[in-house]
């Protein structure tokens, strides 16, 4: 059974509170992970929690991520007790900010590019939804990793015709780091099939507590 946008806009605040609290644990896990790989001080953003409908998913990410520059992004779909997938998103410096601290010498070529961004996406990725699901204690299944773009427009990265989902729980944080440019955002969308699910783990976590 599908969820409706109503439905979902009924949660208590305790609700939203317990979820919000449940991202941080494991934003910063992966925050955690990016800083002992890169040796760098990780910054994290408030979650940005909110239910979008596949047709308004570009206005959403403009608004989360900005318009006015050309972004990269790899994807992470997640499967088993909850289903969705993860987008890693890097500014137009994250290749070459990473590539820097890295040690990278010579020109950044797109296949070297890739694999930085596969790698640290991949970090961001797996920590924080392995993060979110050991609170929750549920299982989750990744598959690999691929590259979703390459310096394109914020509003190109997701077709709406293609996605399989109607309505999606978006959770967005941004990663930055103290000295440098870097900054990638790691938005989590939950499909609506999950949603109803997501809503009894809450609740249980909250009545462990």
């Amino acid at each position: 059974m599908s969820i409706s946008f109503r439905t979902v806009s009924q949660l208590s605040e305790d609700q939203r509170d317990a979820l919000a609290e449940i991202v941080n644990i494991g934003m910063g896990r992966a925050g955690a992970s990016l800083a002992e790989i890169l040796d760098e001080f990780v910054i994290l953003s408030v979650p940005q929690i909110r239910l979008v409908s596949s047709q308004d998913i570009g206005e959403a990410l403009e608004e989360l991520i900005g318009a006015e520059s050309l972004v990269s992004a790899i994807r992470q779909p997640f499967y088993n007790h909850l289903h969705g997938e993860a987008l890693v998103v890097y500014d137009e410096h994250g290749c070459r900010d990473l590539a820097d601290i890295m040690g990278h010498e010579g020109t950044l070529d797109e296949k070297v590019e890739e694999e930085l961004l596969l790698d640290i996406g991949n970090i961001l990725a797996g920590a924080s939804l392995q993060g979110v699901a050991e609170q929750l204690q549920a299982e989750i299944t990744f598959s690999p990793p691929s590259i979703l773009a390459n310096h394109v427009p914020v509003s190109e990265l997701l077709d709406p015709d293609e996605l399989e989902w109607s309505y999606s729980l978006l959770i967005e944080v941004n990663f930055t780091l103290e000295q440098r440019q870097f900054k990638s955002h790691l938005l989590i969308m939950l499909s609506e099939d999950s949603i109803d699910t997501l809503i009894q783990d809450i609740e249980a976590f909250m009545e462990s507590l």
